[in-house]
């Protein structure tokens, strides 16, 4: 019987890590509006993967060429404007 037990615990130990990951989400599911993010990482000056309020994650791209992601930093707080799943305009909330 503890043999069983253990076998069940070593599986569920090894579920939980993948349990625990944020849901990403398409950027062109998000409704319009503005939204506060962290940032998880730039991926390159015009695409930003970002932790939402609500646990998810997404990868936003650059919804203009004057939106640009390169002097972002992993875990800014930022401000940004989404319409159509595309980051408009942004203000990042961190004091460096």
């Amino acid at each position: 019987m503890n043999r069983k037990l253990s076998l069940v615990a070593l599986c569920l130990g090894c579920l939980l890590p993948i349990c625990a990951r944020a849901a990403s989400v398409n950027p062109a599911t998000i409704p319009d509006g503005t939204y506060t993010v962290k940032v998880e990482k730039v991926i390159d000056p015009q695409h930003v993967q970002v932790l939402m309020d609500n646990g998810s994650e997404a990868v936003l791209p650059a919804g203009r060429a004057t939106v640009n992601f390169s002097k972002v930093q992993a875990n800014d707080q930022l401000k940004l404007s989404l319409i159509k799943g595309t980051v408009m305009v942004y203000a990042d909330l961190t004091t460096h």
